[in-house]
């Protein structure tokens, strides 16, 4: 799509997020510690090497509910406080990019009851957050085929995006009527459309363009996807982009999940070594 920058090839060059390049200096983020647990964790941390993104799938909700015998729908209330509290941390850590699977295209499966109580959540999210949102000059942005969310929902999440979208701070990606497989289809016919209208040749059809067809243009793959409740699977979510990511699952229920849990997540993050393929350390500069 003409215009549509790919960051995917930037991938290993690229480093994370906007970091403070000071070592001697104490890291900002030490300042934003709630307690001595959050400190010790933070104080182990490397700014150079928080991730620019991380994505994270919401689980747990209704099981968290259900085991405290009320409703499934308090468990989702519940959750969005649970996401303005991580999306609060991410900030802190200066994490540029968050990722939330918000509702995927398969929940439309649920009780029609639920269904609806989800979207007017949605749209109660929106009103109640959309000021505090734009002081902390986050920028939202949606992906998924939103035009098929109810109208009330639609016109909230359209008027929040349009309010926030000069701002320049986080990115927060909300994954709203979004299924991987979707998406990959969707590429798919964008890409066929415009080698049929002789837009595209064939054999410029390479791994690097690919990511330029997708809802994610624009954005970096994740370097993190965070999964909670102890599910260990993708869901149908970002299927492409999640090729290098590290995978932390924790059995933790979404509206559980704190703020020192979400800074361990990213510690462990940094015990980890990328390799995207190689073998990496020392071993790598041995090859031939």
């Amino acid at each position: 799509m003409p215009g549509r920058k790919s960051e995917y090839r930037r991938r290993k060059q690229k480093p994370e997020g906007n970091r403070n390049t000071s070592s001697a200096a104490e890291p900002a983020f030490l300042a934003k510690a709630r307690s001595d647990g959050e400190r010790e964790i933070l104080s182990r941390l490397d700014p150079n090497r928080i991730p620019r993104h991380v994505a994270i799938i919401m689980d747990g909700n209704g099981r968290w509910a259900r085991r405290r015998r009320l409703p499934r729908l308090f468990g989702h209330r519940q959750g969005m406080e649970t996401v303005r509290e991580i999306l609060k941390a991410a900030r802190d850590l200066d994490i540029e990019y968050v990722t939330l699977y918000a509702f995927s295209a398969e929940n439309w499966h649920r009780p029609r009851k639920e269904v609806s109580g989800l979207m007017h959540l949605l749209k109660e999210y929106l009103r109640k957050e959309v000021d505090e949102l734009d002081e902390s000059n986050v920028k939202m942005l949606t992906i998924g085929t939103i035009d098929k969310l109810p109208a009330y929902a639609r016109t909230e999440l359209i008027r929040v995006r349009e309010r926030l979208k000069k701002n320049t701070g986080q990115k927060l990606v909300l994954a709203l009527n979004y299924g991987g497989r979707d998406e990959i289809v969707k590429m798919t016919r964008r890409i066929a459309s415009e080698v049929a209208r002789g837009k595209l040749k064939p054999s410029r059809i390479t791994e690097d363009i690919l990511p330029d067809y997708l809802d994610t243009a624009g954005i970096p793959d994740p370097d993190l996807m965070i999964r909670t409740s102890g599910e260990m699977r993708l869901s149908n979510f970002l299927l492409w982009q999640l090729a290098y990511a590290e995978l932390i699952i924790t059995d933790t229920l979404w509206p559980d999940y704190s703020r020192l849990e979400f800074f361990i997540a990213i510690a462990e993050y940094q015990r980890r070594e990328r390799r995207f393929g190689g073998i990496g350390g020392d071993e790598d500069k041995e090859r031939p």
